[in-house]
């Protein structure tokens, strides 16, 4: 019943997470199967040590909005 929005790429090696593998609230990295909390974006446990991006989610009339500013939109467009 809840949503959340982190980045996309993990912060141990280029792969992106949305490639991974979702269990609860845990995205597992595809790479090296580092592994994150989608919620807080901590990492947890090795080889990642570094957290994950996290972005305020809001439902609108049935929309799903995420607040990024004008330049993270343009991180995750290169």
């Amino acid at each position: 019943g809840a949503f959340y929005a982190t980045q996309d790429v993990c912060t141990h090696e280029h792969a992106y997470l949305s490639d991974g593998v979702v269990v609860d609230c845990v995205v597992e990295c595809p790479f090296h199967q580092g592994r994150f909390d989608i919620k807080s974006g901590k990492a947890l446990g090795a080889p990642v040590i570094h957290a994950l991006k996290t972005f305020p989610v809001e439902v609108v009339d049935g929309r799903i909005y995420v607040r990024v500013t004008p330049e993270e939109a343009a991180e995750g467009s290169s």
